[in-house]
């Protein structure tokens, strides 16, 4: 219930809504109760009851319930006097169709101010978990699956929404109905419904205890979906090589065996669930025959219950039997809502590994050099970099080589701060970078990955990314110097020509020249290449290569590369091995060392 509690504190901004709904609601109950209510007079006027008559005709200090009976009563009497039952029958009849006709009216109202409530939840929880996605470390995502991750985002705030909603409407208005219909009772019948009283907890404690059952399978199913999520999204992307590879009978496979699980969890909750309908309705029936038998003796015992008080009775505690129903499946809705709860909390408490702190330094420029200071990073305790000591100046470019894992990768990524040194100082001008705000930091960086990074929009949105507030003409020559310029005027929309998805609309070589074009517009005093042309074919590495380096001039380089063409020419190589530096120096002082360097330099078959 603590959670449910917290999620109320996220819509309180709309409290003002929840007063009127909660009024209006309010306002909906008394009128229906009121149309029901009615049942009394027409009743006794039906059967020619003689106390109808002699009611008094006005009200009297005392008892609220009783004046207004005394009200209705005397007004009814009058008409009759004057003009018959039959005129009375039919005021009966009017006021009823007023009552639910008012009743209806404030119904919808009140929903009217309940569907920005339920929206609210909405769209906090994704606001808040896309916010948190972005504040994550990049080292978060390797641990998850991506489908999982887009379930949680959809089809869990989407639950949310619903179980929340179902909650809070359940736990508002159907207490309200209980109670307007058991104040009805008693003004009726205190007797009658001090017995009800004796069986109505049992009932509640039958019902309230199938709810309890479904956490565990709720958030299985919920887990199941994401799984789902994940190999749908993994068969859209790995389309051709499972083609390729006759792979569908495997996936296939795969597939529907989630499938087939979440069907069978389904079923679970679905047959928890609907017992409690049929528990509840089967109960309240065997309470009512017990209202009709120890009724039916009042009546029949000459108590003072006539038959049209009796009846109204039946008739209203009838009307008891669905808000029993809501309120337990409001509470089985809590239930369900907190599994989805523990799901979202999962992402947004998760820990944030990278923080600014209090009063962060602007990194207005880059003035002198990056240096790493017996610099190691530990991933879930396995040591990725161990004592990295690597200065790099203002200007100059250097290249880090070596196999796969060596941990290239992970040194160019503790710059822009994606991950924080486990030990040492990683510093830019003599400070600490966790010093720096992030945006000021990442503002001094672009970065051109092996694996092209595009969105779905128009080509100058891509190449603006890092600057929105770019003109024409600057966009124009980044894409010039990234020497993009040419195929992007061949297009038909040119600039304003949509990529698809991933750029998917475009050759691997535009696609890279795109991110080398966007880097250039940023024009950051660092820059970080991160195999920038190893999936490409010649002529494109070619193009690429030369806008390289024409981004490169003037500014600070960090290089990871196999590729001889891209590391000729750097000031230093720096060749690491499991994570240590094992050698340094530019490419022809490497050669002569006749190292690890030379080996894999001549992997390649370079001369």
């Amino acid at each position: 219930m603590k959670k449910f509690i917290r999620i109320i504190s996220y819509i309180r901004e709309y409290k003002a809504y929840m007063g009127w709904y909660s009024l209006f609601i309010t306002l909906s109950i008394v009128f229906g109760l009121f149309s029901l209510g009615m049942l009394m007079p027409f009743m006794d006027l039906i059967f020619g009851k003689t106390e109808l008559i002699g009611v008094v005709k006005t009200a009297t200090a005392g008892n609220g319930s009783s004046n207004i009976k005394d009200l209705v009563y005397g007004f009814l009497q009058q008409s009759i006097t004057a003009h018959g039952k039959v005129q009375a029958l039919g005021w009966i009849c009017l006021f009823i169709v007023i009552t639910v006709l008012l009743k209806n009216i404030f119904l919808y109202l009140s929903f009217y101010f309940l569907a920005p409530i339920r929206n609210a939840v909405t769209r906090k929880y994704s606001r808040l978990l896309y916010e948190k996605i972005l504040q994550l470390p990049i080292g978060y995502f390797t641990e998850q699956r991506k489908g999982d991750i887009l379930s949680r985002s959809s089809n869990d705030i989407a639950e949310l929404e619903n179980s929340v909603i179902g909650a809070l409407e359940g736990l508002i208005k159907e207490p309200l109905n209980i109670l307007g219909i058991l104040i009805f009772l008693f003004i009726i019948s205190v007797k009658l419904t001090l017995f009800v009283f004796l069986f109505l907890p049992l009932a509640g404690l039958i019902v309230g205890r199938i709810g309890r059952s479904l956490k565990k399978n709720t958030n299985k199913a919920q887990v199941k979906w994401g799984e789902i999520l994940s190999q749908m999204e993994e068969t859209l992307t790995g389309l051709r090589i499972i083609k390729a590879f006759n792979a569908e009978g495997r996936v296939k496979k795969q597939f529907f065996a989630l499938v087939d699980e979440i069907f069978h969890i389904k079923n679970k909750i679905l047959n928890r669930r609907d017992l409690a309908s049929p528990v509840s309705e089967t109960l309240g029936v065997i309470i009512l025959c017990g209202v009709l038998w120890f009724g039916g003796q009042l009546v029949l015992s000459g108590e003072i219950l006539s038959p049209g008080s009796f009846i109204t009775y039946v008739a209203l505690f009838s009307q008891i039997i669905n808000p029993s129903k809501a309120l337990s499946q409001a509470a089985y809705n809590v239930t369900r809502g907190n599994a989805t709860l523990d799901r979202l909390n999962e992402i947004l408490e998760a820990p944030l590994t990278v923080e600014e702190i209090a009063k962060p330094i602007v990194l207005d420029t880059f003035k002198d050099c990056i240096e790493f200071n017996d610099v190691q990073f530990s991933y879930q305790d396995t040591a990725i970099l161990k004592n990295i000591n690597l200065t790099i100046k203002k200007g100059k470019s250097v290249a880090l080589v070596g196999s796969s894992g060596a941990g290239k990768s992970t040194l160019a990524d503790l710059v822009p701060r994606f991950h924080d040194v486990s030990a040492g100082v990683l510093s830019i001008d003599g400070k600490n970078i966790k010093d720096y705000s992030l945006h000021s930091l990442r503002k001094s960086i672009s970065i051109v990955t092996q694996e092209p990074i595009l969105f779905n929009d128009t080509i100058a949105a891509n190449i603006a990314l890092g600057k929105p507030e770019a003109t024409e003409a600057e966009i124009i020559a980044a894409s010039k110097i990234a020497n993009a310029y040419d195929f992007i005027m061949k297009k038909e929309g040119g600039f304003e020509s949509i990529i698809g998805d991933r750029g998917s609309k475009l050759s691997g070589g535009e696609r890279q020249r795109l991110t080398i074009a966007r880097a250039v517009l940023k024009n950051p005093p660092i820059l970080i290449l991160d195999e920038a042309t190893s999936a490409l074919d010649t002529e494109s590495e070619k193009l690429v290569q030369e806008a390289i380096n024409n981004m490169m001039q003037n500014r600070t380089s960090i290089v990871i590369a196999h590729r001889l063409s891209t590391i000729r020419h750097a000031d230093e190589i720096i060749v690491l091995q499991k994570g240590n530096i094992v050698e340094r120096g530019n490419h022809d002082e490497l050669l002569a060392q006749n190292g690890y360097y030379r080996k894999l330099i001549e992997m390649q078959e370079v001369k």
